[in-house]
């Protein structure tokens, strides 16, 4: 009988990475890049001076990457999406009224006594 040598995979569950960015923020970086895309698009479109063109999609690409850059050395992989989750959270619930206590306590006995 032969031996079957097999690869082992060491990148399993570990987050996608390309050129130090890792997770969303790749995605993130593409949709900015097909944004810029687009505008350059747009400007030449509408008659803007090529150079001028080159010039804000240059800019605005330098921005980009700096910002997305940015965000993932400073978030990492799941800390934006938890800051964005963070927000969603209210600071405080008031109650004004004790019915909402007292319905459940009613529900709580109900299912005691099935018991």
């Amino acid at each position: 009988m032969e031996t079957s040598v097999y690869r082992i995979n060491k990148g399993i569950n570990k987050p996608m990475e390309f050129k130090g960015l890792r997770a969303q923020y790749i995605g993130y970086l593409a949709v900015g890049l097909v944004a810029l895309l687009l505008g350059f698009t747009l400007l030449y479109l509408a008659g803007v001076d090529l150079l001028l063109c080159v010039t804000v999609v240059f800019l605005s690409g330098g921005a980009l990457f700096t910002g997305v850059y940015h965000l993932d050395r400073t978030y990492g992989q799941y800390g934006l999406l938890k800051r964005f989750a963070r927000r969603s959270v209210p600071r405080c619930v008031r109650v004004r009224s004790r019915k909402v206590f007292m319905h459940l306590k009613r529900k709580e006995e109900n299912h005691g006594s099935r018991r």
